[in-house]
């Protein structure tokens, strides 16, 4: 069957993505995970020894660039939906983050640990329209913060991939209400035309 030109666009731009080809490079399993590296530059989020909770991690792109930064006595958490080749040293839950029966193989996974820091670039399935897709989006953050606030200690942070739309500045709201700091972040990596932003709360007050 013949590919839409939509299709042949997209793989275009995909093989053509100066990103895509630094990660064949670097070794990296996606471009998304300079996006977390810039974001780290910027804001120095990683340290060796940290523990870290990361949420949508398939196929483990930032997985690897938390691992490379918190070293072996680091403790990362990952899950996603989909499955994940194994990072080294990361204890990875597959299921459906909306299910509290996932949620609560993160919690146990945990043992009583304070996270000191929660990020997440989960993703709904994506059908195109707005009306379906940014309530969708909406609620996987919604649902990463809550455990956020389950988890995190007190002065930890949270990152999370959210698409500007319906339901945006509320959420930015609601952040404040328990974090120092709110901001957005728009990495290089992330493609222009994309709604997606990263938004960066630091200072957990509990």
């Amino acid at each position: 069957m013949a590919r839409s030109k939509s299709s042949a666009n997209w793989l275009k731009e995909h093989f053509d993505d100066q990103y895509v080809r630094r990660s064949k490079e670097d070794g990296y399993r996606s471009r998304a995970s300079y996006k977390l590296l810039e974001i780290d530059r910027k804001d120095k989020l990683l340290a060796p020894g940290m523990t870290v909770i990361d949420l949508g991690a398939a196929p483990g792109g930032w997985t690897q660039v938390v691992s490379d930064k918190v070293g072996d006595r680091g403790t990362i958490i990952a899950s996603d939906i989909l499955p994940m080749d194994p990072v080294p040293d990361v204890t990875f839950i597959q299921g459906d983050f909306t299910e509290e029966a996932v949620l609560n193989e993160i919690l146990a996974a945990m043992s009583d640990r304070q996270a000191d820091l929660v990020i997440s670039d989960m993703a709904p399935n994506m059908s195109g329209m707005n009306a379906i897709d940014q309530p969708r989006a909406m609620y996987l953050v919604e649902l990463a913060v809550d455990l956020a606030r389950q988890v995190l200690r007190r002065d930890g942070h949270f990152l999370a991939k959210v698409f500007q739309g319906e339901g945006f500045d509320e959420y930015l709201r609601d952040l404040r209400s328990s974090f120092r700091q709110v901001m957005t972040r728009k990495p290089e990596a992330s493609r222009a035309r994309s709604r997606e932003v990263y938004i960066l709360a630091k200072g957990y007050i509990g």
